[in-house]
């Protein structure tokens, strides 16, 4: 007879209640934000219940969320890596189709009508990506140095990426980045978040000063510090890995000598264009590694040779980036938000209103309802978007500091939760939820306050619409649902 200990154990008793109600307090606060963003002065308070109202349907959304987190709390748990890798193609050739049967929305194809309701498949793709990631991961044997494995593994994640931009919706594609955080956690060498880092140095640098000489030269100070950049990142790397490094300070100080003697020579005798010195240093680095590849038979002295040839050709193709691959509006928020521009009825409207907004609600906010820039509309896609100005203008500095650290406890926790599955599957998943939800909130946040670019995506839990709140809720139930069942 089978004793009453052996039976199962229900998931809703194994279930980790705190994360369900850090979800709750989000979505709660989430709400009563939309309603403040939402409302105009002089409608009844009733209307918040309505269903033509955005309160009201965001109470339809929340209330479906809840029902899909129970269901997926039901689930078996083996569904999710049984069908991870059925349900990403599905997503993928769900994403593929979509330019072709969305509507132009703002110069997105991103959305798709079902009768009077519109979902964006990106926002679920998300969660689909994670599984067939965490199960290509996470199988015996798995090893991200191999380099066919890590290119399979790359391509998990850029797939979804190139199918998202071709719906012109950059924003979401660039989310897709927070999995390298995962590749990271889970053995991905450091030098490629270091990459990710120095790329981002070129492109701000490159275009914020393209149009200032150095003195006594002909190079702009964009092109003069990002190859001197180039040339010290390189050199400081192929340090690290030096075998020799007597011999290789000397070619260090030859580099270093010939750069300082280009730019007095120009400064003080003849002005020429001193970019062209540092390149034939930068060539005379890389030639030197290949040689100390070849003769030492040391992969690492040609992935250091690599690094600064594809620094090179990325910092002169960011004006390419820039003038013809980034759309109109999205050139210009780049140019506000460097300050090359102010532009505040344009590009960084949005960005200004949403700081006077925020700044205006001081440290206990106006109240709720009470917020006069929101009321007036003076922020577009305020409940949106834009909907943590409204938690500023209304709730004040305190407002904002509950609401961020109640993020900062959500992922904490699902740090903790992560860290302790049994298996290389459940750990995987839950990094992958974190670091999504960690980016849109870092991004999100940041762009309403003018430290990111304004690149359209949504605060998790907050802003109206159910495609986001159904896709985190997802992904979150369904790390939830892994958990629970890890001692099995």
């Amino acid at each position: 007879m089978e004793q009453a200990n052996d039976r199962p154990t229900s998931p809703l008793r194994q279930i980790d209640w705190i994360t369900i109600g850090l979800f709750l307090a989000l979505i709660i606060l989430g709400w009563f934000s939309v309603c403040g963003a939402s409302y105009e002065f002089g409608e009844p308070l009733g209307d918040f219940f309505s269903f033509s109202s955005r309160a009201g349907k965001q109470l339809i959304w929340i209330g479906c969320a809840l029902v899909i987190g129970f269901v997926i709390t039901m689930l078996d748990d083996k569904l999710f890596d049984t069908f991870a890798y059925v349900l990403y193609a599905a997503f993928m050739l769900l994403l593929l189709v979509t330019p072709f049967l969305a509507t132009d929305i703002k110069g997105s194809y991103s959305w798709i009508k079902l009768g009077s309701l519109s979902i964006q498949p990106a926002e679920f793709a998300k969660g689909a990506t994670a599984l067939a990631l965490s199960k290509f991961m996470g199988h015996y044997g798995y090893n991200i140095s191999n380099t066919r494995t890590f290119a399979i593994t790359l391509g998990i994640i850029l797939l979804p990426m190139a199918l998202i931009i071709m719906q012109k919706e950059t924003g979401s594609a660039l989310i897709y980045t927070a999995f390298f955080l995962v590749l990271y956690r889970e053995g991905m060498n450091g030098s490629f978040l270091f990459a990710g880092f120095a790329a981002v140095i070129y492109f701000v640098i490159g275009l914020k000063f393209q149009d200032t000489l150095v003195d006594g030269t002909y190079t702009s100070v964009s092109e003069f510090a990002v190859l001197l950049l180039i040339w010290i990142f390189t050199t400081v790397i192929a340090l690290l890995y030096s075998d020799n490094r007597h011999q290789d300070y000397k070619a260090v100080a030859y580099g270093a000598g010939a750069i300082l003697l280009s730019y007095l020579f120009s400064r003080y005798v003849i002005p020429f264009e001193t970019g062209y010195a540092l390149l034939a240093v930068i060539a005379g680095e890389v030639v030197y590694m290949i040689i100390k590849a070849l003769t030492l038979k040391r992969l690492r002295y040609a992935y250091v040779a690599l690094f600064a040839v594809v620094s090179t050709i990325f910092f002169f193709s960011t004006d390419y980036v820039m003038n013809d691959v980034l759309e109109p509006h999205q050139q210009q928020r780049v140019r506000v938000l460097l300050g090359m521009e102010q532009d505040l009825n344009g590009a960084g409207y949005n960005v200004n209103q949403s700081k006077i907004a925020i700044g205006s609600g001081g440290l206990t906010g106006k109240g709720f309802l009470n917020g006069t820039q929101t009321k007036l509309k003076y922020v577009p896609e305020q409940d949106t978007d834009f909907i943590f100005c409204t938690v500023g203008e209304e709730k004040g500095f305190i407002g904002c500091a509950v609401v961020l650290v109640l993020y900062l406890t959500l992922i904490l926790r699902l740090i903790y939760l992560s860290e302790r599955q049994s298996f290389a599957f459940g750990r995987i998943f839950g990094y992958s939820v974190l670091c999504i939800l960690l980016f849109h909130v870092f991004i999100n946040i940041g762009m309403v306050i003018g430290l990111t670019p304004v690149i359209g995506i949504p605060l998790p839990f907050f802003s109206y619409g159910g495609s986001s709140l159904w896709g985190f809720t997802i992904l979150l139930f369904v790390f939830l649902r892994i958990d629970a069942a890890r001692k099995k």
